[in-house]
């Protein structure tokens, strides 16, 4: 039942709302008339809006709250679900037809829609790879790493200054720009071996403020705030490609990537040095005791994660043909972290659901136009309010031992 405290506190949380959207739902400038529209019905739907949200949220807690008073009480046990994410990723007449069915779509989708659509797609996918390489560092070895874009931003300025200065190639590059964030992402894990949780995401934060900087204030290596421009796009040896076909072999190029990076990483986390991760997560003193080196397994961490984000880097300066610090602020960090948060953390499949979701998302509700990011924001909200462990939470391969029969 809702009581009087959860009347007064819809109340509080309508008034709330109210406040932090009135300037985008009731007040509308129009600058070029100089006017102001005054739009007070939206504000009365906010807060009905709030208020309701707010009391069905409070009853649907309180429901689920009691339903498992009254089985502790009873002594009723829980009957163990079916985990179909296990049987989905262990039973080949599950996963195989599933693969195909995606893969099918994958391929068509260029073929159907405009480009517009794929630029889009390119955008998604590389935020899935982004995420899936954050979600090593975060997700898997549990390190908060908030300075994950300046491995975005040195894999892209890899790319525009080795062609700048010596003419590389795209193909060439990739691997180089991978390997060089790693070697950046070694050099940011030796300060920060003894540092944990927030003190570790303070110093994370401020590696990736400081490659900001150096890349917009040192003109001479970087050109400044102006950037780098006419980078090439990928090539296929030597075929001249129109602006379109480039795109759409992009968009290919990235499917290749993102199923690679998924096999990768998933054999990462079923391998011993992902079972050390997992362990540094859960308990870092237990790790350190039980043998685990410490320090191979958070720079292999760092090295790893950074890999990925190198060569998405490389692919992004590729994308667009240009590169300025603008590019790599720490808004990105933010995005790729809630992308692995809101997926599940160390959850292959959740960060590619919700880096789709995240991606596409804000593009196909434009029709909202003010109101579109507010849609977003709130969907955010209810997430981690209804799904605080996330889309899909983390599924780890088990093993059972089973007693064969003696015979006497």
């Amino acid at each position: 039942m809702i009581s009087f405290k959860d009347l007064k506190n819809a109340v509080l949380v309508a008034l709330w709302f109210v406040f932090l959207t009135f300037p985008i739902m009731v007040i509308k400038v129009n600058p070029y008339e100089r006017t102001i529209a005054w739009r007070w019905q939206n504000m009365f739907y906010i807060a009905a809006g709030s208020f309701v949200f707010y009391l069905v949220s409070r009853l649907y807690l309180k429901n689920k709250a009691a339903k498992q008073e009254r089985k502790k009480r009873l002594g009723i046990k829980d009957r163990p679900k079916t985990d179909w994410q296990q049987r989905l990723l262990t039973e080949p007449r599950l996963y195989i037809p599933s693969l195909a069915v995606i893969l099918t779509v994958l391929i068509i989708f260029p073929h159907v829609l405009s480009t517009y659509q794929i630029n889009i797609m390119i955008a998604a996918l590389m935020y899935v790879v982004l995420g899936l390489g954050l979600n090593i560092v975060v997700g898997v070895a549990g390190l908060l790493d908030l300075g994950y874009v300046a491995f975005y931003a040195v894999g892209a300025y890899s790319y525009a200054l080795l062609h700048l200065h010596f003419g590389l190639g795209f193909w060439t590059v990739l691997p180089l720009g991978g390997l060089l964030a790693a070697t950046f992402g070694i050099v940011l894990g030796f300060p920060v071996l003894r540092l944990r949780g927030d003190y570790l995401a303070i110093v994370t934060l401020g590696f990736g403020e400081i490659i900001r900087l150096i890349l917009e204030n040192w003109n001479d290596f970087s050109h400044g705030p102006s950037g780098i421009s006419n980078i090439p796009r990928p090539g296929f040896f030597g075929v001249e490609m129109t602006l379109d076909q480039s795109i759409m072999y992009l968009y290919y190029l990235m499917i290749l990537l993102v199923i690679f990076t998924i096999f990768v990483v998933n054999r990462l986390q079923n391998s011993r040095i992902g079972r050390a991760w997992f362990a540094l997560r859960e308990d870092e003193i237990a790790c350190q005791a039980m043998g685990i080196d410490k320090t191979r397994t958070k720079l292999t961490a760092f090295a790893l994660g950074a890999f990925w984000a190198g060569m998405v880097g490389v692919i992004f300066a590729a994308k667009t043909t240009f590169v300025n610090p603008a590019s790599f602020t720490f808004l990105e960090s933010a995005i790729i972290l809630c992308i692995v948060v809101l997926g599940g953390m160390g959850s292959i499949i959740g960060v590619i659901i919700a880096a789709l979701v995240l991606m596409l998302l804000p593009e196909y509700l434009r029709a909202f136009s003010d109101y579109r990011m507010l849609v977003f924001g709130a969907t955010l909200v209810i997430m981690m309010v209804f799904r605080p462990q996330g889309i899909i939470s983390t599924v780890r391969r088990t093993y059972t031992l089973e007693k064969k029969p003696t015979i006497k």
